[in-house]
């Protein structure tokens, strides 16, 4: 019972200290699962449709894959294997991928499957795919699907359009264009609902525009569809198309220093992977033999530009030769002179390919080289022998000296002419059997299952993620709404106790409904005549009892009744209570005394008028303002006219003397007061009354208001002690 004061005035109300909530109950947790699981059903519901129709609408992507073999560069040179030697280390996997990935790759392999060009079927949105890859999948042939809805600018399956060339000046790049298919054959190109031009498959179309000095061409090669459908036409720039090819191609390598790169494609079109990964693989091997060709290329290119010289010296030298030996007739050489000849000859022509090398050096590498340095000292070296040589030729005859020296020029070009012509013709060799360092090991193959999306997994993840969804969202909703749930809480937080708790009637809502559609009825829609078994009903009747025994100690018979804010069911209170007391032999009075907004009237089918503002504005008597309801058995106090100063009128001396006064004639009487937290009406009301009721809402008034000041009034139930 709560504390009850020796004087008039209301009882204090002792605060306990807030419970700490740190704590987890788990059977509160389970019991708000319980509570909420149509709620949880329905979102997990929910998602699970939508990620289920996400399995059933998402386009399939294919993957497709190729696999490539980078070996040790090997020399291909023949006879110039230490120049080839000199070119550089192996090549390594990371380098091998990244040049796979180049514009150099990727932009042949673009322009050769003129992917800069974009054309596709337009789908009703959403759902006109999946409708088309359906029936793509049980029809198969030239059969196009008729149009559904009347939609016939949609494709609906079995539509195809193939585009070999499609040309528009720069600043169209990128734009969208729309094909409409005609009869037999003939097109429409659209661009921003404007004609662009007209045209027919197989034949080249073409405009020319009039502000850009520029043309559109267009050449369709296949375009199967119905009259009226439309397809999406896109041209991009070189730099777009290799950007999104390189997003969709993965490069890796199986294992590490294996030189073992796999190729992977993902790709809406199964052939589209399968061309393009091919197409890439082929590429990247031409273009490798082309290096290793080029290579041998340069070589022979400068030896072909060497051999016209070298013949030309041979041819003179040699004629020299022959015009002196007729002028001076045949003069035999000693077998000394033919030893120094032979030592002059090799070390004239060891010289002169040095010095080829180094020329060809010199084309890849500075003066500073080691190659080129390490050649310069070699050279100095023999031209050392050669001096030597020259000193040993400068003692013999002059004859002898003439004869040595056209003899050795035409012996040391011979050797030269014979090795470069060799040579030549092994670099032809060679170059007509480069091979380069990388093969194919594996084309790729038409993908035939897709990898995405995994549908089973999507309905699963789905089906789990709604179910956590729905949870969260109830214990979301919980911890924002922390509503008061149970009625101990009230009692061991503010030391007051609960008189009773009315649960919910269906009955009141119909009730309910028939109030706000105005509907005639020959009974009163009061939920205690219509039925009196409800459990509303009953609980009231435990109220009366408990009310009953409290009333003992009370100053009078007045019950105030109200709530902390509108809508929490005050009204429903105040006249099925009354009809509950009525019906146990009591002489009850209902008040309405919320002077802005009651509406008791209109359940008791009386009007607004002659009620209590006339009453306390002394405009009308008492028994003018009591209206009886034989059916409920008790008498009833209407608004009457709003006032527009109900707060002071309810201060006026004539309310208090009439509460005091009419209080003698019943045993008890009601009044309905406004919301307490909205207006001061109630805490005017509540002044005079011996008991006040507060109505709260099941989880709707926070547990935490009662530490903000109002939980007093939420909660308080106080009487006045009789003298």
């Amino acid at each position: 019972m709560p504390n009850i004061s020796s004087d008039n005035k209301k009882a204090t109300v002792n605060y306990l200290p807030s419970q700490d909530d740190d704590e987890i109950d788990l059977g509160d947790l389970l019991a708000t699962l319980v509570d909420n699981k149509w709620l949880i059903a329905f979102i997990t519901l929910v998602v699970l449709i939508i990620g289920t129709a996400k399995a059933l609408i998402d386009q399939p992507v294919y993957k497709a894959d190729a696999m490539l073999q980078v070996e040790k560069n090997s020399p291909s040179l023949g006879a110039l294997e230490p120049v080839a030697a000199l070119m550089g280390d192996e090549v390594e996997a990371l380098t091998e991928i990244e040049l796979i990935k180049s514009r150099l790759i990727l932009g042949a392999v673009v322009k050769n499957l003129n992917q800069e060009i974009i054309a596709k079927p337009k789908f009703f949105p959403v759902i006109g795919g999946a409708i088309a890859r359906r029936f793509e999948q049980h029809n198969e042939g030239d059969e196009v699907s008729s149009a559904l809805f009347g939609q016939t600018k949609y494709a609906w399956g079995g539509e195809s359009i193939r585009i070999d060339t499609f040309t528009v000046p720069s600043y169209l790049l990128g734009e969208k264009f729309i094909l409409i298919a005609g009869k037999q054959g003939h097109f429409s190109l659209m661009h921003e609902d404007g004609l662009v031009l007209e045209g027919e498959v197989g034949k080249l179309a073409s405009k020319q525009l009039e502000d850009k000095q520029q043309s559109i061409t267009l050449f369709v090669s296949l375009l199967k569809s119905r009259p009226d459908t439309q397809f999406i036409l896109t041209r991009q720039s070189l730099g777009k198309a290799i950007d999104l090819l390189k997003e969709n191609i993965t490069v890796t390598e199986k294992g590490k220093k294996t030189g073992i790169l796999e190729l992977t494609m993902e790709s809406t079109s199964q052939d589209s992977a399968l061309q393009t990964l091919n197409e890439i693989a082929n590429i990247y091997v031409r273009q490798n033999v082309e290096q290793k060709s080029a290579e041998a290329q340069k070589t022979l290119e400068f030896l072909e530009k060497q051999l016209p010289q070298l013949k030309e010296q041979l041819e003179a030298a040699t004629n020299a030769l022959n015009d002196y030996r007729t002028r001076h007739g045949s003069i035999d050489l000693e077998l000394e002179t033919q030893g120094v000849l032979k030592g002059v000859v090799e070390i004239q022509t060891q010289i002169t390919l040095l010095q080829q090398k180094r020329d060809e050096l010199r084309q890849k590498f500075t003066e500073s080289h080691p190659s080129v340095v390490a050649i310069d000292k070699q050279i100095a070296r023999l031209q050392g022998q050669m001096n030597s040589n020259d000193k040993k030729i400068e003692v013999l005859p002059e004859t002898q000296q003439v004869i040595l020296r056209l003899a050795r020029d035409v012996k040391v070009n011979t050797e030269l002419y014979t090795a470069l012509l060799n040579n030549t013709q092994t670099l032809r060799v060679s170059k007509a059997g480069t091979v380069g360092n990388v093969r194919i090991i594996d084309y790729a193959v038409l993908p035939t299952e897709p990898i995405k999306p995994k549908k089973a997994l999507i309905v699963a993840v789905s089906l789990i993620l709604g179910l956590i969804l729905g949870i969260a969202w109830v214990f979301i909703r919980k911890s924002l709404h922390r509503g008061v749930e149970d009625p101990d809480l009230i009692e061991k937080q503010l030391n007051i106790p609960v008189y009773a708790t009315i649960p919910h009637s269906a009955q009141q809502l119909k009730i309910n409904a028939k109030l706000r559609k105005n509907q005639q009825s020959n009974e009163l829609p009061i939920l205690a005549l219509e039925n009196n078994e409800d459990l509303a009903i009953e609980s009231l009747r435990s109220l009366r009892t408990t009310l009953h025994f409290a009333f003992l100690e009370a100053q009078n018979n007045i019950i105030m009744i109200t709530g902390p804010s509108p809508g929490v069911g005050k009204s429903f209170v105040s006249i099925n209570l009354a009809a509950v007391l009525a019906d146990a032999g009591k002489k009850i009075l209902l008040i309405d005394g919320d002077l802005r907004k009651g509406l008791i009237n209109r359940s008791l089918g009386v009007s607004r008028e002659l009620g209590l503002s006339e009453f306390i504005s002394n405009k009308i008597t008492l028994d003018e303002a009591i209206h009886k309801i034989p059916m409920a058995n008790f008498d009833f106090i209407a608004t009457g006219s709003i006032p527009p100063n109900p707060s002071e009128l309810l201060l006026h001396e004539r309310f208090k003397i009439f509460l005091e006064s009419i209080s003698k004639h019943y045993d008890h009487v009601i009044i309905d007061s406004p919301p307490i937290l909205a207006v001061t009406d109630a805490a005017i009301i509540g002044r005079m009354a011996s008991a006040t009721l507060m109505v709260i809402v099941f989880n709707d008034v926070p547990e935490s208001s009662s530490r903000y000041g109002y939980g007093k009034y939420i909660y308080q139930y106080s009487y006045q002690k009789s003298n």
